[in-house]
């Protein structure tokens, strides 16, 4: 996949020479902004760390040994904060969240509610013992499905997810096709997202999504709605996986050579939040795996009412440059 790891044309920096980093709050004040919530569009509820993967760049730190879940207790007081506000749509992550004891539970009553569920699948999950008919939830619950494939090719994907890793993606997308998922007028929507795997910024999106959508129906019969490119994060597992390279400061440094002021506005932390499985809140899943609370201190949920939570300013530190350099990077891939 070597067009995929060129990136985009993008300014990119010498290591041997020192490179001054601006720290993210004032690069934004030079623009004579302050980064605040606008609204509150979606919620976006980390459920816990247990994953059957354990994937270089996850900033979440998953893994098949993490313990930490979110309990029925908790979700409940997140059902009621959802009943009592506008928000229309609960996005779902991990770890893979499929894996938590009440994954089922939580959807069945967001979905009772009328809104709607976004699910951030790796794909191999749906293969794991006692999961033999999540697909079947899927598709009766019309969850729309952000499928991690960091590339189209065998080597890449394993480099990055582990040994067998891609034939199990290529076999789980062969599947979700087979029940309607990524086909016109199906109405089961089902994204991919692509991750660099190494220290550089994603290529451009509709460049790549056209390598995706052919090489992907061209040798393995795949179809699929959207493709996102999403930068990583400086943090955690990556940036540890960096620093034992001796790139972490190249990366920083390329991502703040390419800061884009016109991402600011599309940031994703500008019309959601981020809840742990804890239920405290974040203005992002970055910040969560930070432990940056939203307050500056550990605060629920269900402390606030939705108004609360708009016109709040948004915490930022230098990690914030991974969203908004080159074309930008949110949940959703591209900003701009």
């Amino acid at each position: 996949m070597a067009d995929a790891e060129s990136g985009q044309n993008l300014l990119h920096i010498d290591d041997t020479e020192p490179h001054l980093i601006v720290p993210f709050a004032e690069r934004v004040a030079q623009d004579g902004l302050t980064l605040t919530r606008a609204s509150l569009d979606i919620l976006q509820v980390n459920v816990g760390k247990l994953c059957n993967q354990a994937c270089h760049h996850c900033h979440v730190d998953a893994s098949p040994t993490r313990t930490e879940m979110m309990s029925r207790k908790t979700i409940d007081k997140i059902l009621i904060f959802l009943a009592a506000s506008e928000i229309q749509t609960v996005d779902i992550t991990g770890g893979a969240p499929e894996l938590i004891a009440d994954y089922r539970y939580f959807v069945e009553r967001i979905r009772a509610m009328g809104r709607h569920v976004i699910d951030r699948c790796n794909l191999t999950v749906i293969f794991e013992p006692g999961q033999e008919d999540l697909v079947d939830f899927y598709v009766e619950h019309e969850i729309e499905l952000i499928c991690s494939l960091p590339c189209y090719s065998h080597d890449n994907v394993d480099a990055q997810r582990g040994k067998g890793v891609f034939d199990k993606s290529i076999r789980a997308l062969q599947i979700l096709n087979q029940r309607g998922y990524g086909r016109p007028g199906s109405g089961l929507l089902l994204h991919l997202v692509y991750n660099p795997v190494g220290a550089s910024l994603p290529p451009a999106q509709e460049e790549l999504a056209a390598d995706y959508h052919r090489e992907l129906r061209q040798h393995f019969g795949i179809v699929f709605n959207k493709l996102f490119t999403i930068t990583n994060m400086p943090i955690n597992r990556f940036a540890d996986y960096l620093d034992r390279r001796g790139e972490l400061d190249t990366y920083m440094s390329t991502l703040t050579a390419n800061f884009n002021d016109a991402t600011l506005p599309r940031l994703m932390c500008r019309s959601q939040v981020s809840v742990d499985w804890q239920g405290n809140i974040y203005d992002c899943d970055f910040n969560q795996m930070l432990e940056m609370h939203s307050t500056g201190a550990p605060s629920k949920l269900w402390e606030y009412t939705p108004d609360a939570l708009v016109d709040r300013v948004i915490r930022v530190e230098n990690h914030c440059y991974g969203c908004s350099a080159g074309a930008g990077s949110s949940c959703g891939g591209e900003l701009v």
